[in-house]
């Protein structure tokens, strides 16, 4: 699978291969990693709540590229797409010369079963079950970032990692920008006026590519992406997040 560069033309990908990592999903639940050692019966809470949800997950993503017409230290504004305001973009990617936005989701199944599960007094197999979506979602995330470096290699330019509205001082608010660029609907997803998407378990990312970008701002991609003889690795891989 690959995620070809097409200004303007939002691409959807379905039926995307992801795994789960079990150290997120335990993130989720309170444990800290090296700190907090779960005990059996968690690890067969989350098995039994890790074969459920990947039998209700259907991730699926939509990504569109569009070209750089100006970047300053805090502004990134596309030729053909809105004008972001992102903190300290400039410093963090470097010099780019397109972007790619992406709305990816596992689909609305796995939080309707959490939900149902809350309702019957299911209550450790709701939560694990709702921190597996979130793990499922990041990972799925990565995946999709995995892509966009994979076809950023085969044309020569490196891929930044990715970023998202609410974090790293991006404004939650310019979800109204981002999603409607991308066209999440697309995938069935909705965005509504106080910036919170549905179905839940779902990311909006922005991407950065060209022959100057950075790619050490952040090693955590490096660490889980799959792809073997990566000129532009920043860390040894230990585990991936392709299945």
């Amino acid at each position: 699978m690959s995620v070809a560069r097409a200004p303007s033309a939002p691409q959807i990908l379905r039926d995307i291969p992801l795994a789960v990592d079990p150290d997120d999903v335990l993130r989720f639940q309170g444990y800290r990693r090296g700190l907090d050692v779960p005990g059996p019966e968690v690890r067969a809470l989350f098995e039994e709540a890790h074969a459920l949800g990947l039998s209700l997950m259907e991730p699926r993503a939509v990504v569109r590229w569009s070209t750089v017409g100006e970047e300053a230290d805090d502004r990134l504004t596309l030729t053909d797409g809105p004008a972001f305001t992102i903190p300290g973009i400039a410093r963090a990617w470097g010099a780019v010369a397109e972007v790619a936005g992406a709305v990816v989701t596992i689909g609305g199944a796995l939080e309707a079963r959490v939900a149902a599960l809350w309702e019957a007094r299911e209550l450790p197999l709701a939560a694990m079950l709702d921190s597996v979506g979130s793990g499922a979602v990041e990972s799925l995330a990565e995946h999709l970032n995995d892509l966009l470096c994979q076809g950023g290699i085969a044309r020569g330019v490196r891929v930044t990692n990715r970023i998202s509205p609410g974090y790293g001082g991006w404004d939650v608010g310019e979800q109204n920008l981002l999603f409607p660029f991308v066209d999440g609907a697309r995938i069935g997803v909705r965005l509504n006026a106080a910036c919170f998407m549905t179905p839940e378990k779902t990311i909006t990312l922005l991407v950065g590519a060209g022959p100057d970008a950075r790619v050490d701002h952040d090693f955590a991609q490096c660490a889980r992406c799959w792809m073997a003889g990566c000129a532009y690795r920043r860390a040894p891989a230990v585990r991936t997040v392709h299945r």
